[in-house]
């Protein structure tokens, strides 16, 4: 059964980055949802807010009865191993027909400690007998903004070598979740990345320029096993992967405008 059906679609991480765009697509489709949240919220046409918190476990088994699709999106610094895997109980034991999750490009080959609990989640999803559609997406330009914006507050930006990205527009990732929710259960679909790969100094200049501001790079080398990875652009899409279009420049000239009269110059 499709999520098409007159049952109601739940989303966790429904009211993030990601689900601000998700939840609107889902309705747009006529589709009756019901949003897992921690705080309380007031219901909506076609949207019922109901409390949870996936971590504890608390309000998960009733969140998910009579859901045939779920959508699965809230994510935070650390637990989210342990809200997958309450969420997959609850799911199988409810007979849920197809959930959607998305996972990080990079949780099966980078060396540190988020990946590593991104990919037990993962696995969670992947083996709890629940039919399943993930998808392994790119660092959302908010992010990348959200980052850049940090570390240009700094006299000197540290500019660590060898660290690329190919940021995604959360806007093409919530379409393509639409897409697979509105589907059948499909497996492990193909990465979604940006349409280009950065460095992480190409990525900072190119706020500043926006910005209007100039501040000076550090080169510096991140050392260890992670440092070897990110050089080795194991954070990376594989060949195979689906491109979105929006790309890192287009994102910065809708959000990020510099002050009237500001020249916009490169930084050095």
């Amino acid at each position: 059964m499709s999520a098409t059906s007159s049952a109601p679609v739940l989303v966790t991480g429904g009211t993030g980055t990601l689900g601000s765009h998700v939840v609107p697509l889902l309705r747009a489709h006529g589709l009756t949802l019901r949003v897992l949240s921690r705080t309380p919220r007031t219901d909506t046409e076609g949207i019922t807010y109901v409390r949870g918190d996936l971590v504890t476990g608390e309000g998960v088994a009733e969140a998910v009865r009579g859901v045939r699709t779920v959508v699965h999106l809230a994510g935070g610094p650390k637990g989210d191993d342990t809200a997958a895997r309450n969420l997959t109980a609850a799911a199988a034991e409810a007979d849920v027909e197809h959930l959607v999750y998305v996972s990080v490009i990079g949780v099966d080959t980078m060396p540190l400690a988020w990946f590593r609990t991104l990919r037990r989640a993962e696995e969670a999803v992947t083996t709890s007998g629940v039919p399943y559609s993930v998808l392994r997406a790119a660092q959302f330009h908010d992010l990348v903004l959200k980052t850049a914006a940090a570390m240009t507050r700094l006299p000197v930006v540290p500019a660590p070598g060898g660290l690329r990205f190919e940021p995604v527009d959360a806007r093409e990732v919530a379409a393509r979740l639409v897409e697979l929710a509105l589907g059948a259960p499909a497996g492990r679909v193909p990465d979604l990345a940006g349409p280009r790969v950065y460095d992480l100094a190409e990525l900072v200049r190119g706020y500043l320029a926006a910005t209007g501001r100039r501040r000076p790079l550090l080169p510096v080398r991140v050392p260890g096993k992670a440092g070897r990875a990110y050089r080795a652009g194991d954070n990376l899409a594989l060949d195979g992967a689906e491109r979105a279009r929006r790309s890192w420049e287009e994102f910065l000239a809708e959000r990020v405008a510099a002050p009237a009269g500001s020249p916009v110059r490169p930084s050095a």
